[in-house]
């Protein structure tokens, strides 16, 4: 018999905005299976996310909360009391945080990406996240209550998913891995865990256009183990509710790929893409 409360969660959920199918995926998904919810990021633009959320949870409004934080200008400082605030929006703490706010930038060669674009998104991908990493570990030391840690990542971030164009958009990804790996280290000591989701690419990646439809398709067929690219908003929430709920409470450092194996096959694409 599943326990609900296993699943049932205090979450603060960073988001891109109503327009990432990803971020939407996870926010509905959680707050499906009875998790609540603080929306971090662009409060204008987590709108509609914030209200499908809310349509979706058990609690309704109640059990959806929204807090404003600009990923790219803020300091440690800005973020911490964004965690401040998130933490006292049910009045009880949170159980874990979920970062699934990143900046992909253009498909460019590695020699035309700009000082400004590449401290962007390391800033926005690695500096920021961070951020909330130390603020949230605080809160969960201080108040002897352990809390999981979930990154959400992508395949450009690992050795074997590597494909042309996101040298900058890569090389941070890669940086939240060993974060990833580095923070489960120091923090297990405080029961804190902290995971990673690796997933694989959907047809709305920034990789896919620039390829084109035609080939991205081909690739489907000819190359795909699971004959399909990966679903944004099917694929991925069943992995991060594991991970923040009691069932996974012995995992920590640990990075779970769900990318439908595309990036064991990344070496057969490039003959498509």
């Amino acid at each position: 018999m599943v326990d609900a409360a296993a699943y049932a969660k205090r979450v603060l959920l960073t988001c891109n905005g109503d327009g990432d199918a990803v971020s939407r995926g996870v926010a509905t998904s959680l707050a499906r299976h009875g998790c609540r919810l603080v929306l971090v990021g662009d409060e204008g633009a987590l709108a509609a996310t914030a209200e499908e959320a809310r349509r979706c949870a058990g609690g309704g409004a109640a059990a959806v909360a929204v807090v404003g934080l600009d990923f790219e200008a803020c300091d440690e400082t800005a973020a911490g009391a964004a965690v401040e605030a998130a933490w006292r929006c049910f009045g009880d703490g949170l159980d874990a945080l979920v970062n699934c706010c990143s900046y992909e930038g253009e498909v460019q060669d590695c020699l035309s990406i700009t000082e400004d674009d590449y401290k962007k998104t390391m800033k926005i991908n690695v500096t920021t996240p961070w951020f909330l990493i130390k603020a949230i570990a605080k809160r969960f030391r201080d108040a002897q209550s352990g809390g999981s840690i979930v990154c959400l990542t992508q395949i450009i971030g690992a050795e074997r998913g590597l494909y042309p164009g996101a040298a900058a958009y890569g090389t941070s990804l890669g940086a939240v891995h060993q974060l990833v790996r580095l923070s489960a280290m120091e923090l297990g000591k405080h029961k804190i865990r902290v995971n990673a989701v690796c997933r694989g690419m959907h047809l709305r990646d920034k990789f896919p256009v620039s390829v084109g439809e035609g080939k991205a398709e081909k690739a489907t067929g000819e190359v795909m183990p699971m004959g399909r690219w990966l679903d944004p908003e099917k694929d991925l929430a069943s992995t991060v509710l594991y991970l923040i709920s009691d069932d996974s409470r012995f995992m920590t450092g640990t990075t779970i790929y769900v990318d439908g194996a595309q990036s064991i096959v990344r070496p057969r694409m490039r003959s498509f893409m």
